[in-house]
């Protein structure tokens, strides 16, 4: 529950109302960046869950207090589109300068599925800038399904890509799997990404609401739009709200296509909430043909930009080369979007000219995947058991 309380409320009423709200079993926390003071109420992290007070018992307490404005209950309160009619500019820091997501410019994250070595993360940043990408996405930990394929290269991979992005101009965006590692990737990242797999790692969402760099949260294969958008809901709720959706497609009965773009959660995130929404229609197709097709679609449906997965050799990947794509089709898809973008009263970035400096010197400690290893390995896997 949220409460809303008036302003220039003396600290006396305050401290009386939180003495109530901790003798029923409830902490309050305020919630600081909404311009009316606004606490959210939970129950006490010692408090037994019978003993929480019944919602009858909490109006009575808060009649008690004439400070309480407003009372709200639902999964996501905070991030309702009614608090912030206009919307949520989530801010991003690039070499270029500060990246707004939610205003008037589609903006497009471009990279490859994992990061592989340095060769292949730099030409990979430079194609997608020069392309009119504004971020670069790359893996460096990695939620495998099998636990015999390529987790990504640690921290190693998080050198590499930072390296990268600030060689191309590009703000860096990375998946982070578990809360004791948001500080490490924190350091080199700019967008902080809850992979789908993550999307209820609740633990890890309060972790990442608690510190201020925005985040990328994925819509997980099997969730419900409330699901999602309760989600975030963690992040703001602890003091975050620089939070960008990201639908990448859901599970179905087809087996066509990896997932089933919902296109309809795009409009439907836009009108629900106020946080801005980006469409992934890499993992949402899992088919490098249907990519163009699916980003036009997202442009049409409102989407405030896309996560695409450019590869600078596809059929090299190390994971999911199927519906990586190359440079040359990056471009030609960046080029197709543009009329439609314009169409749509928005604006995409130009093509960059800042990645024609001569490369950096590759980071140390960042050998390549030992592919040959990799492949004899999986032969081992493959062949029939001994008798």
């Amino acid at each position: 529950m949220l409460l809303q309380l008036r302003q220039q409320t003396p600290a006396t009423e305050l401290a009386a109302l939180r003495l109530d709200l901790s003798a029923a079993g409830l902490s309050a926390a305020p919630v600081s960046f909404f311009a009316a003071p606004i606490w959210r109420l939970e129950p006490a992290a010692d408090n037994l869950p019978t003993a929480a007070p019944g919602r009858a018992a909490l109006d009575a307490i808060l009649r008690r207090h004439p400070c309480v404005a407003a009372a709200f209950s639902g999964d996501f309160e905070l991030a309702s589109r009614p608090l912030r009619p206009d919307g949520t500019r989530v801010c991003v820091a690039t070499p270029g300068g500060e990246l707004a997501i939610g205003g008037d410019e589609m903006v497009v994250i471009a990279g490859p599925c994992s990061v592989e070595s340095w060769e292949q993360i730099r030409d990979t940043a430079v194609a997608a800038a020069a392309a009119g990408a504004r971020l670069l996405r790359g893996g460096a930990f990695k939620p495998r399904t099998s636990t015999y394929s390529f987790q990504g290269l640690g921290r190693q991979g998080l050198e590499l890509l930072a390296a990268a992005g600030r060689h191309a101009g590009l703000g860096v965006v990375t998946e982070v799997m578990a809360p004791e590692d948001v500080s490490l990737v924190a350091g080199y990242a700019d967008l902080l990404q809850v992979g789908a797999r993550n999307m209820q790692n609740f633990p890890l969402l309060k972790r990442l609401g608690e510190q201020r760099k925005p985040v990328l949260l994925k819509r997980g294969a099997g969730a419900s739009i409330t699901e999602w958008l309760a989600a975030a809901e963690y992040l703001l709720a602890r003091g975050n709200d620089q939070v960008v959706l990201c639908e990448r497609g859901i599970r179905t009965f087809e087996t066509y296509t990896r997932n089933t773009l919902d296109i309809s959660a795009v409009a439907a995130a836009k009108e629900l909430v106020h946080l801005p929404v980006l469409v992934d229609p890499s993992h949402a197709t899992g088919r490098r043909s249907l990519i163009a097709a699916a980003s036009r679609a997202a442009v049409a449906a409102g989407a405030d930009g896309l996560c695409v997965e450019v590869h600078v050799r596809p059929e090299e990947s190390i994971s999911d080369r199927e519906q990586a794509i190359s440079p040359d089709m990056f471009a030609a898809l960046m080029s197709s979007l543009r009329p439609l973008v314009a169409a749509c009263g928005r604006s995409l970035a130009p093509a960059s000219t800042r990645a024609a400096a001569p490369p950096p010197p590759a980071p140390a400690r960042a050998p390549a995947p030992d592919l040959a290893r990799d492949a004899a390995f999986a032969r081992a896997l493959a062949a029939p058991a001994l008798p």
